[in-house]
């Protein structure tokens, strides 16, 4: 079979949009879970999320891989920065969700492929195409204007963005799938999350037991709310191209963006929009440049499966020997 069906497609679609859009509509479920905290609800989803994945693997019983990097302390120790940098990404946003400043932390994610390009040059030595490097020119120019408009720099965007960008270079280099990415971050983080919810209970500064059980059982969502997007991603990320995946992952800070201007009703003053305008006009160079880059890689992938019949049916004057895989 070639390619993927045009039901697998839809489907990918489907995951797809379901992933971006929960992701997109967290800044309406935090404010949910006040008056617990940032480091409280933080250290809660660390904790739960840990039991959703765990569950989800014992189910499936898939942890040959577990065994395998615990012999590797070079990928644990990837690992290991992986859930220290998610931690504050997670805290950050958390914080900045319930402190009204939803625009703000959208931004970080509209930046976010700014910021990657420009890790990829400076830790990994790549090499920029002139599009990429007018779309980062203009990213900068951006980051200027919204540092003028908010008389500081955009402290929670860049930390949101830089901390994604590393999170994405960390997992790149550990190479496992996203559920069992996920289950080793939150293996690392589920004591220390549990210690700390544990010296708030002692303290009398625990929400969990004392809000309802409404409250407790919002607590303990941040789980499922966690996994759920991911199975999604998951899901969509092995049924549509990645051009594809790289169009939908805009739908997140989009809708966050939304919820802060329509149901939060931040201010947005004119030197905001142009700040934004900025940074919406280096994606659209970048996503131009991205999906005309993949179209000529498709094309010549095309060309080269339609010259290979020819080589392979012309007739041999011996036979070969069988040859043996690995």
């Amino acid at each position: 079979m070639g390619g993927t069906s045009k039901g697998e497609q839809r489907i990918g679609l489907l995951n797809g949009f379901a992933a971006y859009g929960m992701w997109g509509l967290f800044p309406l479920f935090f404010p949910l879970l006040e008056p617990a905290g940032a480091g409280e609800v933080l250290a809660h989803r660390m904790m739960w999320s840990f039991v959703v994945v765990a569950a989800v693997l014992i189910v499936v019983r898939r942890w040959k891989w577990a065994g395998e990097l615990l012999r590797q302390p070079r990928r644990l120790g990837l690992v290991a920065v992986a859930a220290a940098v998610i931690s504050i990404n997670w805290g950050v946003y958390i914080w900045a969700v319930n402190s009204g400043h939803v625009v703000e932390a959208s931004l970080g994610y509209f930046i976010n492929p700014l910021v990657t390009i420009a890790m990829g040059v400076l830790l990994l030595k790549e090499r920029l195409r002139p599009v990429q490097w007018a779309a980062v020119g203009v990213g900068v120019a951006a980051v200027l204007v919204l540092t003028i408009g908010y008389g500081r720099p955009p402290w929670i965007s860049l930390i949101l963005a830089f901390s994604f960008a590393t999170y994405g270079l960390m997992k790149k280099k550990v190479n496992l799938g996203g559920v069992e990415s996920l289950a080793a971050e939150t293996a690392i983080q589920f004591l220390p999350a549990l210690g700390y919810l544990l010296w708030l209970t002692a303290h009398g500064d625990s929400t969990f037991t004392t809000e309802g059980p409404g409250h407790t059982a919002l607590l303990a969502s941040t789980g499922v709310v966690t996994a759920l997007p991911l199975v999604c991603f998951g899901a969509a990320a092995i049924r549509v191209p990645l051009s594809t995946l790289g169009l939908l992952q805009y739908l997140a800070p989009v809708f966050q963006f939304l919820c802060g201007v329509l149901y939060f009703h931040e201010a947005m003053p004119p030197e905001r929009w142009a700040g934004f305008a900025l940074v919406w006009l280096a994606l659209i160079l970048l996503t131009a440049d991205s999906l005309r880059t993949a179209r000529r890689a498709s094309r010549l992938r095309t060309a080269l499966r339609e010259a290979t019949p020819a080589t392979e049916t012309a007739p041999t004057e011996t036979p070969t020997a069988p040859r043996v895989e690995a």
